[in-house]
């Protein structure tokens, strides 16, 4: 009788140590159960061939095609020592090259005779500005049925294609699902019969066995539309429980006191607060006054005033007697809050010293860097409760800060903090104190319900009145040189006109000292090394922009430099930075009106949306220059195009999410290929998952525990390992 392996049975018994291994090491896949949810990513149908035009974009990866053989002939070099032999396969569309070296030519040339379909995997190279596969694997397709009717089905069947990798090619693969695929029958079912009858879902075994042995096309869109369903079911079940618990916990409702801090603070204001910053106070004071503890997420474009709606809350807790408490991702970012939100503070930033007002309160700083007497005092004045709003990085995590009465935590620019450090940070409270998330990346509604989906979510979409539109321009430095050096006229004439600059490169500068290997792999690649900070500064004080005041800032200057660059620059004293991405939130500097990307396409969208932000916020117009040496036609230039044509952040990052997948949406990693989701896409499924959320949310107010749903426990237990379910606890 054929072996059936238990779903958590090791790979090492069904398949053999060798071929588990390779599955573990490059697949991160270790048992039965695994390897059921590793899906094919298309199919190939024997009747019609693979696009082989695709392959342009794919040089360095390992592909996998379907093609027929066109000719195949033995070259010999060396002196006829050498063999070498090529094959040339086609789609009908496109043509690609393989070639086979050595004692390696015989059984290939043998296999591979003009007409022969096959499929082949390998990496895609060049050669002679030809694309080709060198040694591939392959695997004929030849029908050996003697019926025409079995010959007609081995023709019309779906070959699956799935992710594989050099020492796996897909169809091994196929093999080692044809070992695990009995296993299918003994998967319990997550989705509650109900929802599943009610939705016409297959049952889970069915979709399995269909999404890798489809006898047709309708096979695969079923088993695809039902494995959605349980990614995005189980999902939003983890996080709808985490809404269910946090409304459980106790917290001290804070109330802003009338008359207090925040009515001085108003008071004061020179302008009027847009529309949005109204509704979105409301929506926060409405959750600090409550007995749970808020968890809301604000997200708004670049410059829409976050910080000015993060400071009235803070200041209404302030109000009650309680501490806020500001946790920046940099010590620049840190820095600059302070100052501005002094700034803004005045007087009421002056609490119990001279000169300060009686309604206000310490707002102090604590970063990594400070001097010993400046933390000591920050420390006590903390304790105490003599301040009532401290920013800080994460050196406010560590043991020794204490909280007199911590009220309120809000967290800067979230993606870039650890669930551990924000949890330590929220875990210094009495009780646990109410959270306010900010990001400055807009994050399309159904990307926040599905990696914030714990969070109510907050959307400030307006620029508050007197910031100027930016003007996007893209600068192709190889093609058209003549742009770039127009590029630096501009920027002397905005200096000229009293205004200031923003250059910013992808690296410092100064890596190569440290790691000279690093810098001849870059030499010995196709590709220069990303242009820096310090080198290119240098080259404009020589050169386009002599006799003008040019600084440096990035991360590996010592703070105190640091912090002095940025004085400087923001007191008009410097009238060009030369800058990394340090620079890319928080920074505000109204009078810089002109930013030059260097080398733009190594930034992400978002990013340089983000980078983007930093000028244009007085009220002259900004102007943002994106400058890259790719060929038009590249998808990097397409990329710089969409930053160039819309200043709409939401549009943005739709873009950026289509071009980089969603990552781990329950991990910490916000983006690239590991992904707990396998066949969900976050922009394509919005339909899916907004459903999912409205079920899960009710499954979970009838039954928190899952009591009565043992199967949608299993599968939740295996969707949070212990990482994730720290993640989810932590939040």
């Amino acid at each position: 009788m054929e072996h059936v392996p238990a779903l958590d049975e090791d790979l090492k018994k069904t398949l053999g140590p060798a071929t588990a291994k390779v599955l573990a090491e490059q697949l991160g896949l270790h048992t039965a159960l695994d390897l059921l949810h590793h899906y094919p990513r298309k199919y190939a149908e024997r009747g019609e061939l693979t696009a082989l035009t695709e392959l342009a974009d794919q040089l360095d990866e390992h592909v996998t095609v379907v093609a027929q053989v066109a000719d195949a002939r033995i070259l010999t070099f060396n002196g006829g020592r050498g063999k070498r032999l090529e094959v040339t396969i086609t789609d009908g569309n496109g043509r690609l090259q393989l070639v086979f070296f050595g004692a390696g030519v015989h059984k290939p040339h043998k296999d591979l005779l003009p007409g022969t379909r096959a499929m082949f995997a390998g990496k895609v190279g060049m050669f002679n500005r030809k694309l080709q596969l060198s040694h591939p694997a392959y695997e004929p397709l030849g029908a050996d049925a003697a019926d025409q009717d079995a010959a007609t089905a081995f023709a019309g069947r779906l070959i699956p294609i799935y992710p594989a990798c050099a020492k796996l090619e897909s169809w091994k693969i196929a093999k080692c699902v044809d070992a695990v695929l009995p296993s299918a029958g003994e998967t319990v079912d997550p989705l509650p019969p109900a929802l599943r009858e009610g939705r016409g879902l297959l049952p889970l075994t069915e979709a399995l066995l269909k999404i890798h042995r489809p006898a047709t096309k309708a096979d695969v869109e079923d088993a695809r539309q039902r494995l959605k369903w349980d990614e995005a079911f189980v999902l939003q079940i983890a996080l709808a429980r985490r809404r269910h618990a946090d409304s459980q916990l106790p917290a001290v409702p804070r109330r802003p006191a009338p008359g207090g801090l925040l009515d001085a603070f108003d008071a004061k204001l020179p302008f009027t607060l847009t529309e949005g910053q109204q509704t979105v106070s409301k929506e926060i004071f409405d959750d600090l006054a409550t007995d749970h503890p808020m968890h809301r997420l604000l997200q708004g474009e670049v410059g829409s005033g976050k910080t000015m709606v993060a400071l009235r809350a803070m200041l209404a807790v302030v109000d009650c007697g309680g501490q806020a408490a500001m946790l920046a991702p940099t010590e620049v970012l840190a820095q600059q809050h302070h100052r501005s939100i002094t700034e803004m503070m005045g007087d009421l930033a002056e609490g119990g010293m001279l000169g300060g007002s009686d309604r206000g309160t310490k707002v102090v700083l604590l970063t990594g860097s400070m001097g010993m007497p400046a933390r000591r005092q920050a420390l006590l004045d903390l304790v105490t409760g003599e301040a009532g709003i401290v920013i800080g990085t994460h050196a406010l995590i560590e043991d020794k800060v204490q909280f007199h009465d911590l009220g309120l935590v809000v967290v800067d620019e979230q993606h870039r903090f650890g669930v551990e450090q924000r949890d330590a940070l929220r875990s210094k409270g009495k009780q646990p104190p109410h959270l306010l998330v900010m990001t400055a990346t807009p994050i399309p509604r159904t990307v926040a319900m599905t990696v914030f989906g714990d969070l109510e979510t907050s959307v400030l979409d307006q620029l508050p009145a007197g910031r100027s539109p930016i003007a996007t321009h893209v600068v192709p430095a190889k093609d058209k040189p003549h742009f770039l050096a127009r590029a630096w006229e501009r920027v002397r004439e905005e200096v000229e006109k009293g205004h200031q600059a923003y250059v910013v490169c992808p690296r410092i500068g100064d890596e190569d000292a440290a790691d000279p290997k690093k810098k001849s792999a870059e030499a010995d690649g196709d590709k220069r090394p990303p242009l820096a900070v310090l080198e290119i500064a240098e080259e404009l004080r020589r050169g386009p922009l002599a006799g003008l005041s040019v600084e440096v800032l990035h991360g590996r200057m010592d703070p105190a430099d640091k912090d002095d660059v940025m004085r400087r620059f923001a007191a008009g004293e410097v009238k060009v930075l030369v800058a990394t991405t340090v620079i890319e939130v928080g920074v505000n500097v109204p009078n810089s009106t002109v930013m030059v990307i260097m080398d733009a396409d190594r930034f992400g969208v978002s990013q340089l949306h983000q980078l983007r932000g930093r000028v244009g916020r007085g009220s002259a117009p900004g102007l943002c220059l994106l400058v890259s040496e790719m060929h038009e036609a590249s998808p990097a230039r397409a990329r710089l195009a969409a930053v160039a044509a819309t200043l709409d952040g939401f549009e943005l990052s739709r873009i950026d999410l289509e071009q980089r997948r969603e990552g781990d949406v329950l991990g910490q990693a916000q983006s690239g290929v590991r992904s707990s989701l396998r066949m969900l896409a976050v922009i394509d499924d919005e339909e899916v998952i907004t459903q999912a959320r409205e079920e899960a949310t009710r499954v979970v107010a009838e039954d928190p525990e899952l009591e009565r749903l043992p199967g949608l426990k299993l599968a939740l237990d295996a969707l949070l390992d212990t990482e994730r379910e720290q993640y989810l606890e932590k939040g």
